[in-house]
């Protein structure tokens, strides 16, 4: 097979599989998905002659740089906003989310919030992604021990994080319940 013939079907394959990949790191911000996804297959027609057998763990770590770009991008257009202070909270346009809007699960994505960005990663590779530490090593461009070391003590700091919430989730449930909060 020709290198055009391996990245279209790498392309086919595993197309939606890294749109939702992306997608679910731009929470919020899915105008940027389709632009972010483009990029990430035009490094892959660039070096469709470096393209691996197994291409979705090379093609998620190609998406992670992107995104990264994508983040930076969009931080600096931020601040741009910000210092020409036409922010959307200046012109009174703030919306506070009520707590009927909880989503189930979010204290799960609280607590992930709270780690660190290399933390997250790992994780939402191997819980969201669905990838095996020798594919998560690909994807972060490490070798196995260290994506299973990376993995090991992320998911150590995520359970220390979800009990150092436990009090606050418990405290916030009994007041919604119409408990007491005896502190």
């Amino acid at each position: 097979m020709s290198n055009d013939e391996i990245f279209a079907a790498a392309y086919r394959e595993h197309y939606w599989a890294v749109s939702r990949y992306v997608a679910r790191r731009l929470q919020g911000r899915a105008g940027e998905v389709e632009e972010v996804v483009a990029e990430v297959f035009t490094v892959a027609w660039r070096r469709r002659a470096d393209l691996p057998p197994s291409p979705l763990p090379w093609l998620y770590g190609v998406a992670r740089n992107c995104l990264a770009n994508a983040v930076r991008g969009h931080g600096r257009r931020r601040r741009l906003v910000d210092r020409l202070g036409n922010d959307d909270t200046a012109h009174g346009r703030h919306i506070a989310m009520g707590p009927e809007a909880d989503t189930p699960g979010a204290w799960v994505h609280e607590a992930l919030s709270r780690l660190s960005p290399a933390d997250q990663e790992v994780l939402r590779l191997t819980a969201w992604e669905e990838l095996g530490v020798d594919e998560v090593a690909v994807a972060l461009g490490c070798g196995s021990r260290a994506a299973a070391m990376r993995l090991h003590r992320a998911r150590r700091r995520l359970r220390t994080e979800i009990d150092r919430m436990a009090p606050e989730r418990a405290k916030a449930d009994a007041h919604s319940a119409g408990g007491r909060d005896d502190d």
